[in-house]
This record gives C-alpha cells, structure tokens and sequence, in this order.
C-alpha cells in the first residue's frame, strides 16, 4: 500500500544523526543525500525520506500520528537505546511487551519531536 513515508525536519545533520543511529541498530544502511538534500534511507523494500519543508515553514511532529518500524525485541531495545544516544527522546513506557497484548513495543521522538515506534508481534 505505502511506497514511502516522509517526515519534516529543520535540522538534516542532526536527523542523519539520530536515524543512521538508530537504522544501524536494526540492519537499516546509512542514509544518502538526494540531489535535492533530502536524506534517504531504504531497507527491506521501504524508503523513508527526511526533509526540510518544502514550504520553508518549521517542522513538527504531526500531532496524534506515529510511524512503526517491524523489527525484533533484541532490535527494538536497540534502537530505543540507539536513539536516545544519538539525539532523541524515550517517551510512552520502556520497551517491553505490553500487558494483555501480543505487542513488543518502543516509542521515541527524533530531534524535530517525530513519534517513533518499534513494534513485533511476539509469536508472529
């Protein structure tokens, strides 16, 4: 359904930062800079872009919306810890599997306050 996702930032250096950090930590490559100065990342099929706003106005986090990347528990606690060395911010609860469901979840923001989340379906 999605060929790609896109987020806002008003810092690219420290975007790059914070997500070859935190790709890394679940197999993801380095990101590449498009001759247009976006920041690219592609791994198992997805692309996820990071970007200046192309309307010169500020980025924000979208209010209410977060974006979930599969990955396993050992790569989430990973990742969780990855970001929050490379810039980020812990938010929600710790890593864990969540009481009365099958979710393995880890929730971050990047630098520009994007909301993260690292998921698995144990025995999925």
């Amino acid at each position: 359904m999605f060929s790609h996702v896109m987020i806002g930032t008003d810092d690219i250096e420290a975007a790059r930062k914070f997500y070859d950090a935190t790709f890394a930590a679940f197999g993801g490559p380095a990101g590449i800079t498009d001759p247009t100065g976006r920041l690219v990342y592609q791994h198992n099929g997805g692309i996820f872009i990071v970007t200046k706003p192309i309307n010169g106005e500020p980025a924000c986090g979208a209010n209410g919306g977060t974006i979930g990347f599969a990955m396993t528990p050992e790569q989430a606690d990973a990742w969780w810890q990855a970001g929050q060395d490379a810039g980020g911010t812990a938010c929600e609860n710790p890593p864990g599997l969540r009481e009365g469901s099958p979710y393995y979840l880890a929730y971050l923001r990047d630098p520009s306050g994007n909301k993260l989340c690292a998921l698995n379906v144990v025995g999925a």
